[in-house]
């Protein structure tokens, strides 16, 4: 049997990612295909790292985009950091840090966990209190926890961290281009995100920073890394070889094209009003949805602008009213997860996903469905 021509319909995307991806991007991804060896695919990765380095706000050499999804982005920076025995300190507030918690498992090393409610943020006396009880080579925290809307402080715990001789690793998969993340500046030994949240690129690769720390702690290993594809030892000739570099893997090359092309509206936009835009449009989304009845999960403070966790008001079921959005409106919101699990929407403004257009679409559309109740 032969399908039928794909022709799905095209859909609004305001959940937790992806968001929707500008046609510049969708249009440089229909690029031609070249080699992965090609020296112009070779200056694509030297212009891609030049602009992460810019939006990370890193001087870091090994800076690059992980060609698989971010949550290889993260399994990269656990088992490349980590060996067998090693202590790993996890921060854990939602369901990326115990899948952070869970890699650090399976690499052998020892979990010391500092947990916190959903909803809430991690505190520095936490970090503070953990680190007395044990010696870990390194602390891992979620800047962005996309399960919740959770936007973390990590300048006093990256303080903390390395007063305790560890490496301080940040989760920025949803934060990245959405609020600020200053590597440098904060002390940041590694960081991985994803191209499929604020930055509006498809999804299937990961972008990741590590310091000349980190990467000292990566070549000076006493035991292979448990992936071959995701050993930076190998992966390194590849992606930082200069004009030499030798061939690793095939890189995902329409991809590639993509993620340059969304760093380029990044940057042509600026990164500063890039976070002014963020702050405005959740603002119009939080008035909105607030004189609707719906309430939301994180202190006004700690919350991020580009995930929106909020509870729904009596009446409002949550299948039922989600499933009415995607078929009468196409537009898709995220469910809750965990505990959230029917209670709670994650509302996704992020990147192109973040245009007053957006919000005016969702509040008419939840209007119209409240009415009908």
């Amino acid at each position: 049997m032969i399908a039928g021509e794909l022709n799905p319909t095209p859909r609004f995307l305001m959940g937790p990612g992806p968001s929707d991806a500008h046609p510049r991007v969708l249009r440089a991804m229909a690029t031609p295909l070249i080699g992965h060896l090609d020296p112009q695919f070779i200056e694509v990765m030297n212009e891609t790292r030049a602009m992460l380095q810019e939006i990370m706000r890193t001087e870091n050499e090994m800076t690059f985009a992980v060609s698989a999804p971010g949550s290889a982005g993260m399994e990269t920076c656990l088992i490349n950091l980590l060996e067998p025995g090693d202590e790993a300190l996890i921060c854990v507030n939602g369901v990326f840090g115990n899948r952070m918690a869970d890699i650090v498992e399976r690499c052998g090393a020892k979990l010391v966990r500092v947990d916190a409610p959903w909803g809430e943020i991690i505190e520095p006396a936490q970090v503070r209190a953990a680190l007395g009880t044990c010696r870990p080579r390194l602390v891992a925290i979620v800047h962005g926890e996309t399960s919740t809307g959770v936007c973390q402080p990590l300048e006093e715990i990256g303080r903390l961290t390395h007063e305790a001789g560890a490496l301080f690793l940040v989760d920025a998969v949803t934060s990245l281009a959405g609020v600020d993340v200053r590597v440098d500046d904060w002390g940041i030994d590694a960081l991985y995100s994803g191209t499929q949240k604020c930055l509006s690129a498809p999804p299937g690769m990961s972008p990741i920073t590590l310091s000349p720390r980190a990467m000292k702690v990566v070549t000076g290993r006493k035991t292979k890394v448990q992936s071959w594809f995701l050993d930076l030892n190998l992966v390194a000739s590849y992606v930082t070889g200069g004009a030499k570099r030798s061939y690793h893997h095939t890189a995902p090359i329409s991809n590639a094209f993509a993620l340059r092309e969304a760093l380029r509206l990044v940057l042509e936009e600026g990164i500063e009003a890039r976070f002014e835009r963020h702050r405005r449009i959740h603002g119009l989304l939080r008035d909105g949805l607030e004189e609707l009845g719906f309430e939301f999960v994180v202190k006004t403070e700690h919350r991020l602008p580009q995930l929106n966790a909020v509870r729904l008001p009596a009446g409002l079921d949550d299948a039922t009213a989600r499933r009415r959005l995607l078929e009468e409106f196409n537009i898709e919101v995220g469910a809750g997860l965990g505990d959230f699990a029917g209670k709670v929407w994650r509302i996704g403004l992020m990147g192109c996903s973040c245009t007053e257009n957006h919000v005016n679409m969702l509040l008419a559309a939840l209007r119209r469905i409240m009415a009908q109740a």
